[in-house]
């Protein structure tokens, strides 16, 4: 299907399916393994994930930086018949030059510096340990991470969603079997969880190298002249998607040092459990960014802003129904997702609730606000895009998360509602003014 001449409607559900796909899968990483070392290790070993959660923030996000920035800015030049393909391929090939630097760096700091960021996003005692022994696999093969992040993205743009959602699903099958005959059936506990994480991840991208030997293939390695300045353009446009990542780092980060001085380890435990729905939620709003970021960067490049505005109105219906979706779940719901999870004791069921209710009123606008952010990139607006990643992943979560356990520790799970609905007004405000300007001259 041809993304400036194909209908809009089949064009944006084809890849939402294998985009969405592929989120599920990714959420399976952490959603498995936080449900098997839970049922196996306790709350502890809940513990021990929500403080490894942060790696896996950072290690997507650097994926995700390249990926996203370099694809914008490929299908961009795609939809210009002025330029030839050497020019967009070159941006493909910066992506990969500076994908490699970022993994190999992340490797190095993860292998000499692994129980410093540990204990740095907030384990301490017996949930350190294990913490520690989760990782032990990963770092073996911890570059697959990143790059499968980066391959995705590229394989999404040049029309082959089908193969990066099967390369996930693949990695994601191996993980889900993986976990229960490692953790279970050999008696491995949380090691055996890293462990099938990690064989996963190479599963993944080696499925998602294989479209460089098909006929459809059109992604080729050059040499990218002025290196630094693409690189630097694909930063640009990428940070806040790479942003959004980094924030949930920093925001469980912060949550895990507040949780713990003012609210216990229970609540952490619970908190565990949020981190990973919240995870899975993210991956959701994701799946719409990306079925729509193609689409929409061609067309823009092309100047065809009403084929833009067709793609924005499939968009936001989808991100409206999974808002509604799983706010409504965390609020009807809340302990059957604790028993998923973990075998709690009683003093967890009975904080359980609040908590997940609380914080679950910020999965109605987070798909929106997620969303709002790969909108902008795909217009080439990286500052709008930015506001809404650095606001509601730094400056105002931040500061609640600091400020309302001062008033009371409780209030400390109404920091994402508060913020969510804070930037949703922004990106409304936003994604408004774009459009009037897409109506008078398409682009």
């Amino acid at each position: 299907m041809d993304f400036l001449t194909g209908k809009i409607r089949p064009l944006y559900f084809k890849y939402l399916s294998a985009a969405f796909c592929s989120a599920l899968i990714t959420s399976i990483y952490s959603v498995v393994d936080m449900a098997v070392v839970g049922q196996y290790q306790g709350p502890e070993g809940t513990a021990a994930l929500a403080v490894v959660a942060p790696i896996w923030n950072i290690i997507y996000s650097l994926g995700l930086l390249m990926g996203i920035g370099g694809s914008v800015i490929f299908s961009t030049l795609k939809g210009r018949t002025d330029l030839k393909s050497r020019d967009e391929n070159e941006y493909f090939s910066a992506s990969v030059i500076g994908s490699v630097f970022l993994a190999v760096a992340a490797w190095i700091i993860l292998i000499f510096f692994g129980k410093e960021l540990l204990v740095f996003f907030g384990a301490k005692g017996s949930f350190l340990a294990l913490a520690e022994t989760y990782i032990i696999p990963v770092k073996f093969v911890l570059p697959c991470f990143l790059l499968t992040q980066m391959l995705a993205a590229f394989l999404r743009n040049d029309q082959a969603p089908l193969l990066a959602a099967i390369g996930v699903l693949s990695g994601g099958l191996i993980n889900v079997f993986g976990d229960y005959i490692f953790v279970f059936a050999f008696d491995m506990g949380i090691f055996g969880a890293g462990l099938a994480t990690a064989i996963g991840s190479v599963i993944s991208c080696a499925v998602m190298l294989s479209h460089f030997f098909t006929k459809r293939n059109t992604l080729t390695f050059v040499k990218p002249e002025r290196l630094l300045h693409k690189l630097k353009e694909i930063s640009v446009v990428g940070f806040s998607t790479f942003f959004v990542d980094i924030a949930m780092g920093i925001m469980t980060i912060l949550f895990n040092r507040q949780i713990i001085k003012y609210l216990g380890v229970n609540a952490l435990s619970v908190y565990g459990v949020i981190v990973t729905l919240s995870t899975f939620v993210q991956c959701c709003a994701y799946s719409v960014g990306q079925a729509s970021q193609p689409i929409i960067s061609v067309n823009f490049g092309a100047a065809q802003g009403h084929r833009i505005k067709e793609t924005l109105k499939y968009a936001l219906y989808t991100v409206i129904f999974l808002g509604v979706f799983w706010t409504l779940l965390m609020l009807l719901f809340p302990n059957t997702f604790i028993k998923i999870f973990m075998t709690p004791a009683g003093g967890i069921l009975k904080i359980a609730p609040d908590i997940m209710r609380c914080y679950g009123l910020s999965f109605l606008l987070l798909p929106f606000n997620i969303f709002s952010t790969y909108y902008f990139q795909a217009l080439l607006k990286p500052r709008a895009s930015f506001i809404v990643s650095v606001a509601r992943g730094l400056f105002i979560s931040g500061g609640f998360i600091m400020i309302l356990p001062f008033i009371n520790a409780d209030y400390l799970w109404f920091t994402m509602p508060l913020t969510e609905s804070i930037v949703a007004v922004f990106a409304i405000a936003a994604m408004m003014h774009f459009n009037k300007n897409l109506s008078v001259k398409g682009r």
